[in-house]
Formats: structure tokens, C-alpha cells, sequence
């Protein structure tokens, strides 16, 4: 076990990742409580530098971590860039790697080869496996409010979404937006699958605001499922949190004439897995284009809405809620080797280390 003095915020490398796992006064907590933190520029992320800077943050330049810092578990959101090859400090992070999807050999590689630890944040979880943090609320939120974006702009013969998506500075403009395409126009019978979760609770939230009719379904509705109900409904969004393979929500062979639904949002957005309940698609879609047309035997099609970082559309919001909740557990990354959300997340990287060595 490390002994962990630094904990350093590293830059993003995607382009439309502009959310922060750490704020500036969450940080000022931290170096109360003894550790060093290492801010990685970014004109990028919501927050500015110059908040960082003005709590009292070390301020490098970006991609910093790249140099192995010594004594640092590197702290961020998406995925690493493809270099260096070998990584030698733990990260925390979503890695996207643990149900083997695609590159997931590759991923783990460049940790064990380094000696270091893969932390995935999905992977923070209680015993009874339920999670300690995550962005589920704001990612069934803002899919949500991107298919109502779409339906009702749909209805005037284009759509909000056609053009490259921005993110909204605050929900208070996104609820303004949805509230003057919706005027006049036909409301939405929504379906919300995984709804009694955190990502369901969002979804509901901003359906239910903007008078959708919202039917909520849960683990014991997808045991038998109801195709036919599935088909009934306009938008189906798809909010479960997935850890084995099932029946899928929907399939090719469902896309057919006489069906209602014409948008489909998978917020789990995990086409590379063979969990995956939304097989028809095959790669998540983007800000630049944000839905693909899926078309079934007979040629009718629906729109398939599937962002895997959705909540980085309502930046400031995502970040203050989720920060919230990462900050106690950050302030015991010391006796991390004692501590439920981490040695939960440690188990579950030997075990995807294990699978891929025995693979």
C-alpha cells in the first residue's frame, strides 16, 4: 500500500469532458486534513484555475501526471489518453473496463505492468453493492432532457439535437429551452427502465416537470417483458445499472411497423458489452452527433440517443453534486487498504486482473 500524501487532480483529455470530481473548497479540506493537492491546469473544466489557485492548490501544467509524480493517486473522470504505455501511480476513475468491453486487456495492462492500481468509481460500492458516488442523477436528467429536445423539435420538422451539442451553464436555461419547444405541442409517453434508482430518479424529475406521462419500471417488470407495453410508449429511456447478462430491453427484431416509439435513450450507454440491454447500436453516439436513425427488418426506424457523458452537459451542477459526495471518501485514501468504497474497488480490479490472466 502507497502512502499517500498527494492527491492530484489531472486535466481531461477529452475535449467535451468539462466536469471536475474535486471543487476548490473541497480541496481546501483536503490540505486541512494533510495532504498535498496538485491542481492540473485546464481551460476546460467549469471551474477556473484561478479558483484552485486561490485555495492554496499546487497548479501544474496539464498531462503533469504523466511524469509519475511520487507519492500521488491520480485523481479524475473519463478515460486515460492511449500514452504512456505503462502507468506506475493509481488513478481513480470511471475506466469502463471491468465487463470486458473493448480494449479492457489493453486498459488493465498498463496498470499491472506499472505496479499500480486501477480505483473505477463505478466500482465504489457498499456491501450490499450499491454505489457510494456516481452521476447517475444528472445522466438520467440530461438524457431525459435530450430526448424531449429532440421529440418536441421533432414535431416542428427538425430538431434541437441535429446541430453539436453545448452544455447548458445552468438546469435553470435547460428547463427554458424544453419549456418553449413544448409550447403547443403533443406531450411524450415516456417509459423509465431501472426508474427506482438514482439515474431513474433523475429521469422522472425532469419528465414529470415538463408534463410527460411517465411509466416507471424496475427490476420485477424486465423479468417477463412486456414488448408489446415497450412498443406503446413514444420514448423509452433506459436508466439500469447492469452487472450480468439479461434480456435485452429492446432488440432489431422489436423495431417494426405499428410501434409508438420513435426515440430510445440508453443512458447506460455500454454497446461494447455483452451485458449491454440495448443491443442496436454498436458505438456510443456524440455531442457532434448525438442520435443515429435505427432502422428494423422492415425499414421502420427510431432515433438512438446514447452519450456516455451525459452529465458533462450540465457541468456545474454534475460537479457540485458528485464532489459532494466524493469528498469524505477522498479524505481517507490514507487508510485506504481499511475502507469499504476503496477496498471494494481494489477487489474488483485483482478480479478483472485475474479474469484477464486466466483468459
Amino acid at each position: 500500500m502507497e502512502n499517500v500524501k498527494t492527491i492530484w487532480l489531472r486535466s481531461e483529455s477529452r475535449p467535451t469532458e468539462r466536469r471536475t470530481p474535486l471543487l476548490p473548497e473541497g480541496a481546501k479540506e483536503l490540505m486541512a486534513d494533510g495532504y498535498n493537492v496538485v491542481v492540473e491546469r485546464s481551460d476546460n473544466r467549469i471551474i477556473p484555475n484561478a479558483d484552485y489557485e486561490a485555495a492554496g492548490c499546487e497548479m501544474v501544467d496539464a498531462g503533469g501526471w504523466m511524469n509519475h509524480p511520487e507519492d500521488a493517486i491520480i485523481l479524475g473522470l473519463k478515460e486515460l489518453p492511449e500514452e504512456p504505455a505503462v502507468i506506475k501511480n493509481t488513478h481513480i476513475l470511471f475506466a469502463h473496463a471491468y465487463k470486458e468491453q473493448s480494449g479492457w486487456k489493453e486498459t488493465l495492462t498498463r496498470f499491472t505492468t506499472g505496479g499500480a492500481d486501477l480505483l473505477d468509481i463505478e466500482y465504489m460500492t457498499r456491501e450490499n453493492g450499491m454505489r457510494y458516488v456516481a452521476f447517475g442523477y444528472r445522466a438520467g436528467y440530461m438524457g431525459a432532457a435530450l430526448s424531449m429536445l429532440h421529440w418536441y423539435s421533432k414535431q416542428a420538422g427538425e430538431s434541437y439535437i441535429d446541430a453539436p451539442l453545448q452544455p447548458f451553464e445552468n438546469a435553470d436555461i435547460l428547463d427554458d429551452t424544453i419549456a418553449k419547444l413544448a409550447v403547443d405541442k403533443k406531450k411524450p409517453k415516456v417509459l423509465i427502465i431501472g426508474a427506482g434508482g438514482r439515474c431513474g430518479t433523475g429521469a422522472a424529475a425532469i419528465y414529470e416537470r415538463h408534463g410527460a406521462e411517465v411509466t416507471k419500471w424496475d427490476y420485477e417488470e424486465t423479468q417477463n417483458l412486456d414488448r408489446d407495453a415497450v412498443a406503446a410508449h413514444d420514448i423509452m429511456i433506459n436508466c439500469a445499472f447492469i452487472k450480468s447478462k439479461i434480456d435485452p430491453f429492446i432488440r432489431m427484431q422489436d423495431i417494426k411497423e405499428g410501434m409508438n416509439l420513435s426515440i430510445v435513450t440508453d443512458v447506460g450507454c455500454d454497446p461494447f458489452s455483452d451485458f449491454n440491454p440495448v443491443p442496436i447500436y454498436g458505438e456510443p453516439t456524440s455531442w457532434d452527433k448525438s442520435y443515429i436513425e435505427v432502422s428494423g427488418e422492415d425499414g421502420t426506424s427510431l432515433d438512438l440517443i446514447a452519450i456516455d457523458n451525459l452529465p458533462s452537459l450540465l457541468p456545474r451542477e454534475s460537479s457540485e453534486e458528485f464532489a459532494e459526495l466524493m469528498l469524505p471518501h477522498l479524505k481517507v485514501l490514507r487508510t485506504r487498504d481499511q475502507e469499504q468504497p476503496w477496498t471494494s474497488a481494489k477487489a474488483s480490479f485483482d478480479e478483472a486482473v485475474s479474469r484477464m490472466n486466466n483468459s
